[in-house]
């Protein structure tokens, strides 16, 4: 019947006007989703001479990867070397051959793959612990806590760590610890087959704390001897602990005295973890009690972060200090706690030891480079002359293969396959070749990939290409109605959607403002648009007109604090408000700082960083700094 389906299609096919090459690939991508390798040919013989036919080899080949002979595979990766279909090849390749353990091919390859993951990372462990490698025991090891599953290909890996005595009882119970705060119960009843049989898990009471672990906590016998009982409590204390602390604190107060004094501290931890986040001024004591005693729990990086920002609020800059010193280095060595370590040196009266890390990190042309060079009385600057890519160095970018694939998968509306295309190509240009992608990419429309490639230069720059601005022939009348300022709503928008007009998000906020429905049929109301449809939130007119209106709107609530709108804008007016000190003022950055909102956090500071590089770029006689941005908040009243 299939092959009846396919012949009706071809003779229909046949009699129609010739397909356009996009729609051919399109076509065939499909059917190589489907597993339809009579199809994928068929398409193939259209396609041959297409900008995308190393796509197009690449769905024949990996329809037959399991049967294909190894010069075949070669001959291809040789063909299209440096592609990123290459790649992708190569690493379907190396998985067949991890699954057969053709150790010699896998490691005459495994070198020239580029974009690795954990799974083909644990096959070519498993032949290098085979191998007796030294260093293979303690990179196979760091790959073993963590709190998410992790591939099939590793647990061998982890057979061989465990027999070989490199993981104790002790890291296999770190590790179900940090499964079970992160919800995942599946992984840590997984993880708990490498412990002794009189110390594995008991499946039914962890299934009954994570459905309800108030129930559990209040009427299920516990045996704090035994260790599996001991981690379900406190599971289901922590479980508890995400919809409210009084609750959980209480419960513990009740049994903490049948708990060893490790337990005591890893459950205060995570006691002061949870009431950083919802900004508990009782969550510094409890850190504090986490780290006293003879045997304190260390705190996850996660959580000695959240320690370091409550101090920050608190202004105990000693505390902030030695907490950041206390981190991994690769967190110390960020350019956040670069820069708090500086004002809390510099806090601290070691002025030359302060200045040392800003001067470094006012190079960079970043939010906290910002910070920095304020903090040592530098105005923002950059270079008076932005390099200019020449028509020649243009028309020679659009030649590249890699960039060609990528336009024509942006023509066909293939953005993800397009953006990785695009991202593979510029992986290791020079700064003047990125200046020419990205001078190709704004000619194109493609604004977001144009400001992703510019930020991406390391020593000549174009501040105008960093810092498009579009769309200002629309914005100046909804500027001027609403008496905004240019570069802050540019720097929002530079945020939100990076000018994609179309774009929507996971959450289902649209348009160039980010406009969640219920938002823009609210401001639609409030503006009076008759027969207002959500279809109408991407065009580009009215969208500005919705998005600067809620600006404003935020904008006046919060006293004209840009800091305050961004982050309401964002996370809404209440979450906004709430952030606020009960008692004191906050500096705005400390505020910034101490968001418990991920995504916001990190929103308002480039929406504000971004504010300043626009009012220059725009020439305004007078350019607030980042600090005056920033402010100071007010107490909650």
């Amino acid at each position: 019947m299939r092959k009846f389906l396919f012949s009706l299609f071809l003779i229909c096919y046949m009699a129609s006007p010739l397909a356009n090459q996009g729609e051919d690939f399109l076509a065939i991508r499909e059917a190589f989703r489907a597993g339809d390798a009579a199809r994928v040919a068929f398409y193939a013989k259209r396609l041959q001479n297409d900008v995308l036919a190393p796509y197009v080899e690449y769905y024949q080949l990996r329809l037959y990867l399991e049967t294909t002979d190894v010069g075949t595979i070669r001959a291809f990766l040789a063909r299209y070397d440096d592609s990123l279909v290459a790649d992708r090849l190569r690493a379907d390749w190396l998985r067949v051959l991890g699954r057969r353990q053709q150790w010699s091919l896998f490691a005459e390859e495994y070198p020239k793959l580029v974009n690795q993951d954990e799974g083909l990372t644990c096959y070519s462990l498993q032949y290098r612990l085979a191998a007796k490698e030294r260093a293979a025991f303690e990179e196979a090891k760091s790959l073993w806590f963590t709190e998410r599953d992790m591939p099939d290909s590793c647990t061998p890996v982890f057979n061989q760590l465990m027999t070989s005595g490199q993981l104790s009882v002790e890291d296999v119970w770190t590790r179900i610890r940090l499964a079970l705060e992160a919800g995942n119960t599946g992984v840590a009843r997984h993880v708990s087959r490498y412990l002794p049989a009189n110390q594995t898990l008991n499946v039914q009471k962890l299934n009954e704390a994570a459905k309800d672990p108030q129930r559990y906590l209040e009427r299920n016998p516990h045996d704090y001897r035994i260790r599996s009982d001991r981690e379900i409590v406190l599971f289901a204390l922590s479980h508890l602990l995400r919809s409210g602390t009084n609750h959980a604190y209480a419960r513990w107060y009740k049994i903490r005295k049948h708990l060893p004094e490790s337990d005591q501290s890893y459950f205060m931890g995570n006691l002061a973890y949870r009431a950083a986040l919802r900004q508990d001024t009782r969550a510094l004591g409890w850190f504090k009690e986490a780290a006293s005693g003879k045997q304190p729990y260390p705190l996850t990086e996660a959580k000695l972060i959240w320690k370091t920002r409550v101090a920050l609020r608190e202004g105990q800059w000693d505390l902030v200090l030695q907490c950041i010193e206390s981190m991994p280095a690769s967190a110390q060595q960020t350019d956040v706690w670069r820069y708090w370590k500086a004002r809390a040196l510099k806090a601290s009266g070691e002025l030359g030891a302060a200045n040392e890390i800003l001067a470094h990190l006012s190079h960079e042309h970043s939010y906290y480079g910002q910070l920095a060079k304020e903090e040592l009385g530098v105005m923002l600057s950059v270079p008076p002359t932005n390099y200019q890519p020449n028509l020649q160095e243009i028309s020679a970018m659009q030649q590249v293969p890699g960039i060609q694939r990528a336009l024509a998968l942006y023509q066909l509306n293939q953005r993800v396959e397009a953006n990785r295309e695009w991202i593979w190509t510029i992986r290791n240009f020079t700064d003047q070749q990125l200046l020419a992608a990205a001078e190709v990419a704004y000619r194109h429309g493609l604004y977001d990939r144009a400001i992703n490639t510019a930020i991406q230069t390391v020593s000549e720059h174009n501040f105008n290409l960093r810092y498009l601005a579009p769309y200002r022939d629309q914005m100046r009348e909804v500027l001027r109605y609403h008496d905004l300022d240019e570069a802050f709503v540019y720097g929002l928008i530079r945020q939100e959607s990076r000018f994609i007009a179309d774009i929507k998000s996971s959450a289902g906020a649209m348009g160039l403002m980010q406009l969640m429905p219920a938002t823009a049929k609210w401001v639609a109301g409030k503006l009076g648009m008759q027969n207002f449809h959500n279809h109408l939130v991407t065009d580009i007119n009215t969208n500005l007109r919705l998005g600067t209106y809620y600006l404003k709107h935020v904008l006046t609530l919060f006293d004209n604090q840009p800091l305050l709108a961004a982050a309401a804008y964002n996370a809404g007016p209440g979450r906004a408000k709430q952030w606020r000190d009960e008692l004191k003022p906050l500096e705005g950055a400390i505020y910034a700082e101490t968001i418990p909102f991920n995504e916001t956090r990190d929103y308002v500071k480039v929406v504000l960083n971004n504010s300043v590089y626009y009012a220059n770029n725009f020439g305004y006689p007078y350019i607030p700094t980042l600090r005056e941005r920033l402010g100071t908040v007010s107490p909650k009243q």
